[in-house]
């Protein structure tokens, strides 16, 4: 049993390191959790429901004007202004880093 775990933990490290190797650099020490707490703070779906319609996912659409992770974040900084929501330039990271994991998948 312990070779079983020992094989599991091996399995679980060498995808942690795939997935922090798979995302961009900008993204680099962001903090996806917070980043998704933030979305939900700031009700951000449903500001976009309102702007796209449906329920507001529509507007996460990779084949749209974002197109990397660089315009993705920048994007999140002009919400943040706009609206005035108070984000620091790390929680914007935060929450582009979330967007990237839930929609965007850029690789770098």
């Amino acid at each position: 049993m312990p070779r079983f775990h020992a094989r599991l933990l091996t399995l679980a490290l060498g995808w942690c390191a795939f997935t922090a190797a798979s995302e961009p650099l900008i993204f680099k020490g962001a903090d996806v959790v917070r980043g998704q707490q933030l979305m939900a703070e700031a009700r951000c779906e449903a500001c976009h429901a309102r702007n796209v319609g449906g329920d507001g996912t529509d507007i996460y659409n990779p084949a749209g004007k974002i197109k990397t992770a660089g315009l993705l974040r920048g994007m999140v900084e002009y919400c943040s202004t706009q609206l005035n929501l108070g984000f620091f330039p790390e929680d914007s990271t935060d929450v582009a880093a979330a967007l990237n994991r839930l929609h965007y998948r850029f690789k770098d």
